[in-house]
């Protein structure tokens, strides 16, 4: 078995904004397994300045993964325990690698084109009147489920987006979640989760820095809106660790990202816990290319999770590469008569 690995950025349509910044392109990393005439595909998908994996030796491990490849799976997923987004793409690849085509990962009704999976839809960040815009296409769309991403603008205004959505649609006809990504100040939280209640909100995610696990703690007993951790799951490896992060802070939910949390099999151990303890889950996409938005979505659908997903990001950039995933009216869908298009000497610009 012949393993090597490839750099691809990622490049925006549109400046794309979150609490820490705007993003203009994306990077991201493959390993490509040949064998027997077959290859297989899975994507590391690391995002810099949040994954856990964000390092210097990061492509120094990429090539040892690589060199390393007779190890297996399984070895190399315990071997790189602190690279969360390589286990994935290890994962990924290796399953693309048994499969009948490189990109059908997991058969079901959904590859069949027979289901489909809810999903939200995400407003980003930006000026109240672009946030707006989305709101509306999104909304036009048929979305019954919008994320808006919170923190970045005036405060103020972000609770008038909020109340324009409650003006047009009750909870029922349209659930908002807001993603604060750790932008509230600690001392201020509370009175600011108190005023977002106000919209009837499904949940709100990581509202306050990760690693105050204590004042977390405290507003997840005391919040009128569900809490939702997102990056204070990252960085967090062992089961042992994983555990004692939700019997202390006791969230209303976990999301869950494959590419932060070690792929498919760190996301398994992350949904048993929560069902142990009877805390919610969904799972989100990281901004990956459509390679590893494909794996997300087929697993996805295999744990039969009815909620909103967070697989939407598929249409963000100018250059991903084409495939059956397609987003209709608040939905994803395999489009089993859509093509990839996907050649490996795409890498070889980058």
């Amino acid at each position: 078995m012949k393993a090597t690995y490839h750099k691809y950025m990622l490049s925006f349509k549109r400046p794309s904004g979150t609490s820490r910044g705007v993003m203009t392109e994306k990077e991201t990393w493959f390993i490509v397994l040949e064998k027997d005439g077959k290859i297989g595909i899975g994507e590391c998908g690391i995002l810099r300045g949040l994954s856990a994996d964000d390092r210097p030796d990061y492509e120094a491990q990429l090539q040892w993964t690589c060199d390393h490849i007779q190890l297996g799976e399984n070895q190399l997923w315990e071997a790189l325990l602190e690279f969360p987004s390589i286990q994935f793409g290890v994962e990924m690849a290796f399953q693309s690698l048994r499969s009948e085509t490189p990109f059908l990962l997991f058969p079901s009704d959904f590859t069949k084109g027979e289901r489909s999976i809810d999903i939200n839809g995400l407003v980003w960040m930006g000026e109240e009147a672009f946030m707006k815009q989305q709101i509306e296409e999104k909304l036009a769309d048929g979305f019954r489920c919008v994320k808006l991403k919170i923190g970045a603008i005036d405060f103020d205004k972000e609770l008038q987006l909020l109340g324009y959505i409650r003006q047009h649609f009750s909870p029922d006809q349209v659930e908002i979640r807001v993603d604060a990504n750790g932008a509230f100040d600690t001392t201020l939280a509370l009175d600011k989760l108190n005023q977002l209640a106000e919209f009837k909100l499904h949940s709100i995610e990581q509202p306050i820095q990760k690693n105050n696990t204590d004042r977390m703690a405290e507003l997840c007993k005391i919040t009128p809106i569900p809490i939702a951790l997102d990056e204070e799951l990252i960085g967090v490896f062992s089961l042992e660790e994983k555990e004692a992060l939700l019997q202390k802070i006791q969230p209303q939910y976990i999301i869950l990202k494959p590419s932060f949390v070690g792929g498919f099999r760190g996301t398994k151990e992350w949904i048993l816990l929560a069902e142990k303890y009877h805390i919610g889950w969904w799972i989100t996409s990281a901004l990956e290319s459509n390679i590893g938005l494909n794996a997300i979505a087929q697993w996805t659908f295999l744990q039969r999770n009815s909620m909103p997903q967070g697989l939407g990001t598929g249409a963000l950039y100018t250059n991903n590469f084409d495939c059956p995933l397609q987003v209709a009216a608040g939905q994803l869908w395999y489009q089993k008569e859509l093509d990839w298009k996907f050649n490996l000497n795409v890498f070889s610009d980058f």
